[in-house]
């Protein structure tokens, strides 16, 4: 990859290739991209997957965006829904671009797992790998990655395993992302029994039905306008200390 005339060799000279909004393929000096929005961008490589192969791609109907999003293991799923969850972002795509640059014996590159917006408007990439699958070539650029984020004011994130019980509880409420698992009636009456903070199981009876008023608790909790005590410690239960966010239930 030739580097432009004039152009500072202190740092890493990248340039980025993606798929733009009319589906036409672009590459442009990394620099010339920072108000992008690749959080809308189509990926830049397709899922594939066959017959005895590994890994497990797939697609993930996100509740953030309202559109599918990507994936290429469990691992990367996993790590989806807990973006999904997220309330702080706002934006999710995956495989938005691929970042190409020279290590001085041959051109490289790499697309990384996801980039996100947060609702303050920041950005973060993030490359999603267990800690004992890194390779050498995989830390080079992670390391490069993260190095040509700081340039242009991006955050970088290279993670590994969630969690396993804040992911098991995640992964439960999920089920119950759609807006249709949400009614108006319902939703109204857990905001007024969990004004004061309480049992789950309890204060969906003093609800209503359980048949009809779990699913609208679930949506609640996914959206964190509820929140439940120890999540990241506790699997949601029967005794599960239920709250208003506002109040501060974690």
């Amino acid at each position: 990859m030739a580097v432009p005339a004039g152009v500072d060799l202190a740092e890493t000279y990248v340039e980025l290739s993606y798929v733009d909004a009319g589906r036409e393929r672009r590459r442009r000096p990394l620099l010339d991209c920072v108000t992008a929005r690749f959080e809308d961008v189509a990926p830049v490589r397709r899922f594939r997957w066959s017959r005895g192969e590994r890994h497990f791609p797939g697609w993930y109907w996100a509740s953030t965006t309202g559109q599918h999003v990507g994936f290429e293991s469990w691992l990367e799923r996993d790590r989806l829904i807990l973006l999904d969850f997220d309330p702080e972002v706002v934006g999710i795509a995956s495989q938005p671009f691929w970042l190409h640059w020279h290590d001085g014996e041959r051109e490289r590159r790499h697309a990384p797992d996801y980039f996100v917006r947060h609702a303050d408007g920041s950005a973060v990439v993030v490359d999603v790998r267990a800690d004992g699958r890194i390779e050498p070539k995989d830390a080079e650029a992670f390391e490069v990655t993260r190095l040509v984020c700081a340039q242009v004011g991006w955050g970088f994130e290279r993670v590994g395993e969630p969690g396993a019980v804040l992911l098991a509880n995640a992964r439960w409420l999920s089920r119950y992302r759609h807006p249709r698992c949400l009614r108006g009636s319902e939703a109204e009456r857990l905001r007024e029994v969990f004004a004061a903070p309480g049992p789950l199981m309890a204060g969906v009876d003093a609800a209503g039905d359980r048949l009809a008023t779990l699913p609208a608790l679930f949506h609640l909790l996914w959206l964190q306008e509820l929140t439940a005590k120890e999540m990241a410690a506790e699997l949601l239960g029967p005794s599960t200390i239920v709250g208003m966010a506002s109040d501060g239930v974690r």
